[in-house]
């Protein structure tokens, strides 16, 4: 039995489930606003919520994709005993969490975010070379034109700015020096490529695509910013094989066995940007005949 924890709508988990079903394979999909109860039936782990239900010893891999597996607490009316039994749970639901982390999986609960700085140090540590950054919390010494501020975190999606829509905080370019103070902001100097690498990572393997966003104005700091009318050209790409053995060790030295990964490239130099372990890639299989769903499945 293959576990898959998402979204509830995630189009990504769906394509894949669709080559496990070609594939006549048997799996379960948890979204993420389950709560599951840990019970026991005949002496084995039994997970079960007001959708689903597995027992925790058919499980033969993972894959998360996003969210995770959340657990109902039972509440108790004497303080001891309550606080006695919180932690009890604790311990099971981290049993349930290590057990299932210990099978076959894409990325684990735990890792399934990674802090931006950190990857960014190890990629400089392996040898990749990274556009110059910094964090500051002004803009007095910053080189305008010359310099994009993008979020510390992973890609910040902002939820209800208005009623009917939400909200995406794209890569921009410091135009003019800005008075006061403001929080720490992730600084980096900006790179006049000749075009972007959208990179897919599963198991030690590289499929790699060119993102031709220099010839438009709307793509040509942030591709992400996609112009449907006049979309980007796309082509399959080959990244050298020495940088896609130093995205290996990058990976392995997170801990990450999947994810998207964003280069640009200028001249001879690849330069790494970030790694989103939960990235997008159904867009880079059609445009390049990767078929990578079916490989993500055949992994499973």
């Amino acid at each position: 039995m293959i576990l898959i924890i998402s979204q509830n709508k995630e189009i990504t988990t769906t394509e894949v489930i669709k080559e496990l079903i070609a594939m006549d394979k048997k799996f379960i999909r948890v979204h993420e606003d389950e709560v599951f109860e840990i019970k026991t039936l005949n002496k084995r782990i039994v997970l079960e919520s007001a959708r689903s239900r597995f027992f925790l010893d058919e499980i033969k891999s993972v894959w998360y994709r996003r969210g995770g597996l959340v657990f109902q607490r039972l509440k108790y009316a004497n303080r001891s005993i309550h606080l006695n039994m919180n932690e009890t749970q604790h311990w099971l639901e981290d049993y349930v969490r290590k057990t299932l982390e210990s099978k076959k999986h894409i990325n684990r609960e735990s890792n399934s975010d990674v802090n931006k700085l950190i990857v960014l140090d190890k990629a400089k540590e392996i040898g990749l070379d990274v556009p110059p950054y910094y964090l500051a919390e002004n803009t007095r010494d910053t080189k305008i034109g010359n310099t994009i501020i993008k979020t510390i975190t992973g890609n910040a999606i902002l939820d209800e700015i208005r009623k009917d829509s939400g909200g995406f905080m794209y890569t921009s370019v410091v135009e003019e020096h800005e008075d006061g103070d403001f929080f720490i902001t992730f600084f980096q100097e900006k790179i006049e490529k000749d075009f972007e690498i959208r990179t897919f990572y599963l198991n030690g393997k590289c499929w790699s695509m060119a993102i031709f966003s220099q010839n438009d104005e709307q793509t040509k700091v942030d591709f992400r910013k996609y112009n449907a009318v006049k979309p980007n050209r796309n082509i399959p790409y080959n990244l050298p094989t020495p940088i896609e053995e130093k995205v290996h060790q990058l990976m392995m030295s997170l801990s990450l066995n999947s994810g998207s990964i964003d280069f640009i490239k200028k001249g001879d130099q690849h330069y790494f940007l970030e790694i989103n372990p939960i990235g997008q890639f159904t867009g880079m299989s059609n445009t390049c005949n990767y078929s990578l769903e079916q490989k993500i499945a055949d992994y499973l």
